[in-house]
């Protein structure tokens, strides 16, 4: 039988390669605009970011997000992804 490689991808904030499944993925789009992507599947730049509060705060704190989409990430949007990132915490 065939194997099946596990994609992986390698967080943000603490740089830990993980299954991509496993990890939470934040797009910028052409339009300009940042936001979680659940699915996995939407268009333009991605970076992936692990499930723990911990590297949340090191991306915001650091601005990470500015270096990775090679653009400027404002506080509001910064904002808007925290309580993104809170909610997909309290479902699971």
């Amino acid at each position: 039988m065939k194997q099946h490689k596990i994609p992986l991808r390698k967080c943000i904030a603490c740089q830990e390669m993980k299954d991509k499944r496993e990890l939470i993925r934040v797009v910028a789009n052409k339009e300009g605009e940042v936001h979680l992507d659940l699915t996995g599947k939407a268009h333009g730049r991605g970076a992936y970011l692990c499930k723990k509060k911990a590297c949340f705060d090191k991306i915001k704190k650091t601005k990470a997000l500015n270096r990775t989409f090679h653009r400027d990430v404002t506080e509001e949007v910064y904002q808007s992804l925290e309580e993104a990132f809170n909610k997909v915490n309290e479902d699971e």
